[in-house]
């Protein structure tokens, strides 16, 4: 009884442990006390972000919020695991996944496009404080960036580099319910598909063109 007790915690720590991180990570985290870096040499990232969200909040309750967001990021992050992607964090109503990352997946780009079409579609289905559908700004990029776990007491995985800061801004400077991405996540699906051609201007990097589909 004792030793089935103790399997079933090991179990329940360790999807903890995989519920904050990917696997891969997870596993030698639990084998090594040296920090933990990976160098990503082509990976793609999404943002997405509530449009309005802040006036929304100040117009409902805290329980409503909070409800809200659960079940809705509850929904996205069920569609990570269709995808096969890391979610990376949320912040706020901000939402952050990675494709690409630990493995040899070359269809990053493409995955995180469509994953990015069906959030669009899970938040059309919730209203805001008056009862129009929710919309979301989705910025995606595609490039290099350096991974790692963080921290001691509470430690956590992240990413950084350009192309997490370029993607922010892809989102940032995006339209509703449309997915705004780099020319290089643009040439990396391959597919024929409707969009805009845009310039926009980004701190540190100038004039830059981009894509809204």
């Amino acid at each position: 009884m004792y030793s089935l007790y103790l399997e079933k915690e090991r179990n329940k720590s360790e999807q903890l442990l995989h519920n904050i991180m990917p696997k891969a990570i997870a596993d030698r985290l639990k084998t090594t006390k040296e920090t933990i870096s990976i160098d990503n040499p082509e990976i793609s990232v999404l943002f997405a972000d509530i449009v309005n969200f802040t006036v929304m909040s100040e117009k409902l309750s805290a329980e409503k919020i909070v409800g809200f967001l659960d079940e809705m990021f509850s929904r996205f992050d069920d569609l990570t695991e269709k995808y096969g992607i890391e979610k990376i964090k949320t912040i706020g109503d901000s939402y952050m996944v990675v494709a690409g990352l630990t493995s040899e997946e070359k269809e990053h780009a493409a995955i995180l496009f469509k994953f990015g079409q069906e959030l669009i579609k899970i938040s059309s289905n919730y209203n805001d404080h008056n009862g129009n559908p929710i919309t979301l700004r989705v910025g995606i990029n595609s490039g290099p960036a350096v991974s790692g776990v963080i921290g001691k007491s509470k430690f956590s995985f992240d990413i950084w580099g350009d192309t997490i800061n370029t993607a922010a801004r892809l989102e940032s400077y995006g339209s509703p319910s449309r997915i705004h991405m780099s020319t290089q996540t643009f040439k990396l699906i391959n597919k024929k598909i409707k969009h805009e051609k845009r310039k926009i201007e980004i701190k540190g990097k100038g004039l830059i063109e981009s894509i809204l589909v």
